[in-house]
């Protein structure tokens, strides 16, 4: 059966459409309500869902989500928790699911274990922030390790050289996500000068469909970016969101009326 990612972008091609992918840490403000925002996201107009798996040293991220993470944590957000709320998900929803992870907790859950339950819990995607394409198990052994069905997905950076985007994009799945600036996760006033030319040079290395993501964080900016990429990640903002109203009752209701508009944008384009 095709992956689920790769079914999403060939229906957008077909529709001329690009992608809107928001991101939101799992177990953020718990799991229960995980499984409500993702629902509400995919009804905002959601494309692809990225959740973080909670970790309590992530490096990669900015303030708002290194916060979201400890709240997770705080919650009692497990490996095996989160799982179980993709699979919830999964009962009402085909949406593709990509688990925005660092490798602790997955090598702490057993490498292969995971990839094969992520499987049968609905996921589609792994991005793995801390494991460089030449140490995943997966090519060093010929695939012998983890469950093929499972995507994972390449980071490039700015500084990434030319050589190592071409042997990142060989082993490349579903898409290539692409930082659109150097440091940690985070909203950002503005997108970098630099974007365009960028994707560009990606588009010359590899066909799969680009994702931009780090430092989007409204609709203009949304906007902006879907004028270059396939897919516009937007985290840290709907993340602060969730942080400013965790507790209040129209939760629901405010992450999807922003979601909304950052979809509009994405999809004006």
């Amino acid at each position: 059966m095709p992956n689920k990612i790769d079914h999403c972008f060939a229906r957008l091609r077909g529709e001329k459409r690009k992608a809107f992918i928001p991101y939101i840490c799992a177990g953020d403000p718990n799991l229960e309500r995980t499984i409500d925002l993702a629902h509400a996201l995919e009804k905002a107009g959601a494309d692809i869902l990225e959740l973080g798996l909670p970790f309590s040293d992530p490096l990669a991220d900015g303030i708002v989500n290194q916060l979201a993470a400890q709240r997770a944590l705080a919650a009692g957000a497990t490996a095996a928790g989160v799982l179980n709320c993709v699979r919830a998900i999964r009962a009402k929803s085909n949406i593709p699911i990509v688990l925005y992870s660092y490798l602790n907790p997955i090598f702490q859950f057993g490498f292969e274990k995971f990839h094969n339950e992520a499987e049968k819990a609905g996921v589609d995607g792994l991005l793995l922030l801390d494991l460089p394409p030449e140490e995943d198990l997966a090519e060093r052994n010929g695939g012998g390790v983890r469950n093929e069905n499972v995507f994972h997905i390449r980071l490039i950076a700015p500084t990434t050289p030319t050589d190592r985007v071409k042997a990142i994009a060989a082993k490349a799945e579903g898409f290539l996500y692409y930082v659109s600036r150097e440091g940690v996760t985070g909203a950002r006033d503005q997108i970098a000068d630099s974007l365009g030319d960028r994707v560009k040079e990606l588009r010359k290395l590899s066909d799969l469909p680009i994702a931009v993501g780090f430092g989007i964080s409204n609709p203009d900016q949304a906007r902006d970016v879907a004028r270059y990429a396939d897919a516009v990640v937007v985290g840290s903002a709907i993340v602060d969101l969730i942080a400013k109203n965790g507790a209040k009752r129209d939760l629901i209701e405010e992450v999807g009326s922003f979601a909304h508009q950052l979809a509009s944008a994405v999809k004006s384009v």
